[in-house]
């Protein structure tokens, strides 16, 4: 998993410290070299000689020793990643206000590679809002924040602020650090949410889709290196944006707009909007009264841009279709295969618990051009995007 990577490893004074122990030599186990840089106040929670030993680097603590100095700078130059795990609220505090007392923190404001943080400490401090202040400069940055979770603290309370586990961060390195090479230059659309044809000024004809799936797919497109476009449709899920161009549309006709431009210069597009099929054609400038007991509306096809993309896909691209569907799941994925001219149908059906919209987790399976099919269970979102984008980089490359 790190095989050849260089993390520099910074512990500040969290009871938490205990787990860095545990982090080292998950990270040496999996081919990693680790450098330790501590607090003074570390050093109460976890002894540096275990943490040498384990790591088989010297654990460095001091700006000065005697007539000697610790190069911060070239520390900070040395390593692939800079992880602070576990982050205390006062080292927080202090990055965020760009303090320098300590060798950690001269480390962080010297350190020219990604830095991730994995925060520790009691539910009150986490939800203070001077806390929430903190992490929000920390990520504006451009830093990383590992979530602290749920669970049991060493004030004996149980509430938010514990350290995610070592497997946890060690997964979170991986995935956001040294995996996201492998589509480095690649440029990929992606598209995600509803789109609302509207009736009237204040009416729509729309569904259900929150955008959870694209933009899970768009993030991790990220992670690995792409350059991303993610055309949204009207949707409120919350997502970091970083690392990606988001435009913004409402309807059918805008989506397609929006997708016939991007697509062109793309290697890959992921359709994975919910567009609607048809829409009014026309559209009244005035509220509609509510007058006669039935009201009739004339709709027309929507253009269709999976159809679209797919008569002009050039040979080196890559598209992929979702089917979202309630019955004849198979046959309609496949048949959407062929008449879209697809690489890759992603199905998901309304008939299984817990996948669609609206929901966190979903459950899929991959028809791929060539006959090749994948099932997969049901996973939270962030993995299913995992499970498509693994096989988009297998189509790109094979």
């Amino acid at each position: 998993m790190f095989k050849g990577k260089k993390i520099l490893l910074g512990i500040s004074g969290s009871i938490a410290a205990y787990k860095s122990v545990l982090l080292v030599r998950q990270i040496v186990k999996g081919g990693g070299e680790v450098k330790v840089v501590m607090t003074h106040a570390a050093k109460s929670f976890v002894s540096p000689l275990t943490l040498s030993t384990l790591s088989k680097n010297p654990v460095q603590d001091e700006l000065f020793t005697e007539n000697t100095w610790a190069n911060h700078v070239m520390l900070g130059r040395w390593a692939d990643v800079m992880l602070i795990a576990p982050l205390s609220c006062n080292t927080l505090a202090k990055m965020a206000g760009g303090l320098c007392d300590n060798l950690l923190l001269a480390t962080y404001l010297s350190a020219t590679c990604p830095v991730i943080v994995a925060p520790a400490m009691d539910d009150d401090m986490w939800h203070h809002p001077a806390t929430k202040r903190n992490l929000s400069l920390l990520q504006s940055y451009g830093n990383k924040v590992i979530p602290a979770q749920y669970g049991e603290l060493a004030s004996g309370l149980v509430g938010d602020g514990r350290m995610a586990e070592p497997g946890e961060i060690a997964r979170f390195l991986h995935d956001h650090v040294f995996q996201s090479g492998e589509l480095a230059g690649k440029k990929v659309l992606v598209t995600a949410g509803p789109t609302y044809e509207p009736l009237d000024p204040v009416r729509f004809i729309g569904n259900h889709s929150s955008g959870k799936m694209g933009v899970a797919i768009a993030q991790e497109l990220v992670r690995r290196g792409a350059v991303v476009t993610l055309v949204l449709g009207p949707s409120s899920v919350k997502f970091d944006p970083s690392g990606m161009v988001v435009q913004r549309v409402q309807s059918a006709g805008e989506m397609y707009d929006a997708c016939m431009d991007a697509f062109n210069g793309s290697d890959v597009g992921v359709m994975a909007a919910a567009v609607a099929d048809y829409t009014p054609v026309t559209v009244e400038k005035q509220k509609i009264k509510k007058q006669a007991a039935t009201l009739t509306l004339e709709l027309t096809r929507s253009k269709d841009i999976l159809k679209a993309l797919g008569a002009r896909k050039q040979g080196n691209q890559v598209l992929v279709g979702f089917s979202l569907e309630t019955n004849n799941e198979q046959e309609n994925a496949l048949g959407k295969l062929a008449s879209k001219n697809a690489d890759m149908i992603v199905l998901n059906s309304l008939q299984d618990e817990g996948a669609g919209f609206g929901h966190d987790t979903n459950k899929i399976t991959i028809f791929k051009r060539g006959g090749e099919v994948l099932t997969y269970d049901r996973k939270p979102k962030e993995a299913v995007a995992k499970d498509i984008v693994d096989q988009i980089v297998k189509m790109l490359y094979a």
